[in-house]
């Protein structure tokens, strides 16, 4: 039996009212949230946006959604790991500044943002997987120790995943900084000299050193670099890029990730993701990131694995052409879902149910 997927169409015109009138139909009629009981701690999982972007899903959506987690008599809150690179989300501190920033208040959410801190050890949980590349994922605890778990889901491109949706916004989003490095050690950027201008931006945002300008271009170290990517969003030439073959592995382990989050939560998660604003780059892109397709809309599972792939497949055929594979043709963001289905977080094979 393949598990539905609950579509709304959205359009670049609407406003935040018509949104949300659009989003709460679909949280009835998909019954998403249905599995949450009175008395339940479920973390809320998003993405706040890097600092001076908008490419996140608004605050007043997840109102709309945690109004309706309280409505069960739940106790939910918004949640989000701590990055990589360096950034204004390296630490909680600074995390939840950009979140309030942004939006991301108990006044406008009507729940208490919580960040988890890599630097204290009750705040992460290793959990023991066993899978092909991961044995022991390293998560923020808080998304363990949650009786249930909603993702709220910002659909777009990615340099090493092709796209990023459900997965990704778990695997990679709940992971502890050291988790994170896990899933990119293996990618190591490759610098195209005849792009380089050697103005030092890469070198100065690289955490652990690897990078130097010599002849007046940068050079990488390959066994000191951590893959967390600090030097490409800083290239302002575009003259670094992820080498052809690193991606498949970082995908994998994504998926790995996301098992790890999920394994004790299968009837107690919920994905609800917005193919809007569907940019090239990931939402913690601060240089040019461009929309490579137009606004979809908004859909709903309890299927990570499904959801994805029905988001994928609606923004190619609004696009007429696989968009993901032409912005990012050395990746293919299919290979997580494959990998996905493979480890049993879910079904590739899926029914659409649009609703109007």
């Amino acid at each position: 039996m393949k598990n539905k997927v609950y579509f709304i169409p959205t359009y670049h015109s609407d406003g935040i009212q018509v949104i949300n009138d659009k989003l709460k139909k679909l949280l009835d009629a998909s019954k998403a949230l249905d599995f949450i009981q009175a008395k339940d701690k479920v973390a809320v999982k998003i993405h706040f946006g890097e600092d001076g972007t908008d490419s996140f899903v608004r605050p007043e959506h997840a109102r709309v959604i945690c109004d309706a987690i309280a409505r069960k008599k739940a106790a939910a809150f918004l949640s989000d790991a701590n990055t990589l690179y360096r950034g204004k989300r390296l630490n909680s501190k600074d995390h939840l500044e950009v979140a309030h920033k942004h939006g991301f208040t108990k006044e406008a959410t009507g729940v208490n943002v919580v960040i988890p801190d890599d630097d204290r050890k009750e705040d992460t949980a290793a959990v023991d997987i066993k899978q092909k590349f991961i044995k022991t994922a390293k998560v923020g605890r808080i998304f363990i120790d949650a009786d249930a778990i909603i993702a709220i889901n910002h659909f777009k491109g990615h340099m090493l995943t092709g796209f990023g949706g459900a997965i990704k916004n778990i695997g990679m989003g709940c992971a502890t900084r050291q988790g994170k490095m896990a899933q990119h050690c293996d990618v190591s950027p490759v610098i195209y000299a005849d792009r380089c201008t050697g103005c030092g931006a890469c070198a100065e945002v690289c955490p652990v050193g690897a990078i130097w300008i010599e002849n007046n271009k940068s050079n990488i170290d390959a066994s000191k670099c951590i893959g967390c990517a600090s030097c490409i969003g800083a290239c302002p030439t575009f003259a670094m890029f992820v080498g052809m073959e690193t991606g498949d592995a970082t995908q994998a382990k994504m998926a790995e990730y996301c098992l790890a989050v999920l394994m004790k939560k299968k009837e107690k998660a919920g994905f609800i993701s917005f193919a809007v604003k569907i940019n090239k780059e990931c939402d913690c892109w601060t240089s040019e990131n461009s929309r490579i397709a137009p606004d979809v809309g908004i859909l709903a599972s309890t299927d990570p694995v499904a959801i994805d792939k029905a988001s994928f497949d609606l923004v190619n055929r609004a696009c007429g052409k696989d968009i993901f594979k032409a912005t990012h043709p050395e990746q293919d963001g299919l290979k997580q879902l494959k990998y996905a289905q493979e480890i049993g977080l879910g079904s590739i094979d899926y029914e659409l149910v649009e609703l109007v």
